[in-house]
């Protein structure tokens, strides 16, 4: 199973604290934290960002100084978190700028899911794509028995009228070993992988001899980005939606998504 970051980071804090505790001294008795300039602004800082990274037990891809002085943000895949910079306290939420009333962590997330997303090539996906221009693409981690995936399917021939291109991966809530996992495989390893998948949905059986696929690296993926249940869905933007969205809801909601996001630029 998955273990988020937060759950990683707390029994690091301690032993980082102590650690850090001569590159980051405490601000002076009595004054006030909102207001006490950040201590201790030159090299040492770069100690504790390295010592942050030795010590937590994921890896961390980036420890970098939040917008918020003396905070440092870290991101591990798609999750993000903040750490003092003394090593004490870790902060597991959402920043947000209230001037300009923006989430500053989503987006961190974003760039997090599509760097992720960026190691599944076609070749180990199902891709169902439009006749004509594509509009959006959307990489759906899927399970063959899931009822909303079964749904969602049904309607892929509106998806791609709509300029959806849907690139299907396989993500057997079971895991390895499961009934569902062994359908995926023969879904992969079929011929025909969409044909396959079509009818894998329906409930008809699909046999295939065994090859080699992705399914392994793939379900390992899904749980660095978060995915806790079929279909999971991210947009080409790097948003995540758990959940099944007709077709045209889905369009709706992209396009809704586009114009609030032009706005904030």
């Amino acid at each position: 199973m998955k273990r988020p970051l937060q759950s990683l980071i707390m029994p690091a804090l301690a032993t980082l604290a102590i650690a850090a505790s001569t590159a980051a001294a405490p601000p002076a008795t009595g004054s006030d934290p909102t207001t006490a300039a950040p201590t201790n602004t030159g090299p040492a800082k770069a100690d504790v960002r390295a010592e942050i990274a030795r010590r937590l037990e994921v890896k961390v891809e980036e420890v970098k100084p939040s917008p918020i002085a003396g905070l440092y943000e870290i991101r591990s895949g798609a999750e993000v978190g903040y750490v003092s910079a003394d090593g004490r306290f870790y902060v597991d939420g959402d920043l947000f700028d209230m001037t300009s009333k923006q989430n500053l962590t989503e987006p961190r997330r974003q760039e997090g899911r599509l760097g992720l997303l960026s190691a599944i090539g076609d070749q180990d996906a199902i891709v169902f794509s439009p006749a004509g221009p594509v509009k959006h693409t959307l990489t759906v981690f899927t399970d063959v028995d899931c009822t909303y995936c079964r749904r969602m399917h049904q309607e892929i021939a509106e998806f791609n009228r709509l300029g959806f291109r849907i690139r299907y991966v396989m993500y057997p809530a079971g895991g390895p070993d499961s009934v569902a996992w062994r359908k995926a495989e023969a879904v992969l390893c079929s011929p025909d992988r969409r044909d396959a998948l079509t009818r894998a949905k329906r409930g008809e059986s699909v046999n295939a001899p065994k090859c080699n696929t992705s399914i392994a690296a793939n379900h390992a993926l899904g749980e660095r980005l978060g995915i806790t249940g079929t279909p999971g869905i991210i947009t080409d933007q790097g948003e995540y939606l758990a959940g099944y969205l007709p077709a045209a809801s889905m369009a709706e909601y992209l396009k809704q998504s586009a114009t609030a996001s032009a706005a904030k630029n």
